[in-house]
């Protein structure tokens, strides 16, 4: 570990210890907290906010316990506003980022939506990631499989999902190696944290990954 408390893993990435389970571990796998100039506890999604900044694992239990336990203050050496819902407003501001990156994948052209478009890709070995709606029908949705050595994101909803490709919903699509892919993952992968613990809904549907 390097000064200051920041240490690298073996791959060169930054690690940063999580405030409430006390580990420490890679960057894309926390959410990163500032103090406003109001003192109000804003949740910096994209890690580039300015000031001195706190981190919790993207787990929900975690967040809920900096939370109840007032250990945003203490990191921040100093008094610090909550507000109500934040952890609720974290993963509203995680599926808007994936929304985001899923729309941006698809105007360039490296994501289709759509059960015919998503299994001719998977037969063309086009797609690395399937994402499948979390409310979309369980027996659809087995008749299409993983990439070999791809990923699975099955914990958006099929109205989040609508959101990326301009349509009111999807349950079916798929995303292309390269361009945002590694990014849509590790996104998805710190929603999936935030979500699953109230639902369930991460770890039976993201066994896949």
């Amino acid at each position: 570990m390097s000064r200051g408390g920041i240490s690298k893993d073996r791959d060169g990435d930054p690690e940063r210890k999580c405030i409430a389970t006390g580990e420490v571990q890679p960057k894309n796998g926390l959410i990163r907290f500032v103090a406003g100039p109001e003192g109000q506890l804003v949740p910096d999604i994209l890690g580039k906010l300015p000031g001195r900044g706190t981190y919790v694992a993207a787990d929900r239990a975690a967040l809920e316990k900096a939370v109840s336990k007032k250990l945003f203050a203490r990191s921040l050496k100093g008094p610090v506003t909550v507000p109500d819902g934040l952890v609720d407003e974290v993963e509203s501001q995680l599926a808007r980022r994936v929304i985001d990156l899923i729309s941006l994948a698809r105007k360039s052209g490296h994501a289709v939506a759509g059960y015919e478009k998503v299994k001719d890709w998977l037969a063309k070995e086009e797609a690395e990631i399937l994402i499948q709606a979390v409310d979309g029908s369980g027996r659809g949705k087995s008749k299409l499989s993983t990439p070999h050595f791809g990923r699975y994101i099955g914990w958006l909803t099929s109205n989040e999902l609508g959101m990326a490709f301009g349509r009111e919903t999807v349950i079916h699509a798929a995303l292309a190696s390269g361009g945002l892919s590694h990014r849509v993952v590790e996104d998805a992968q710190r929603l999936r944290g935030v979500r699953e613990a109230e639902s369930g809904k991460g770890r039976s549907e993201g066994k896949r990954a």
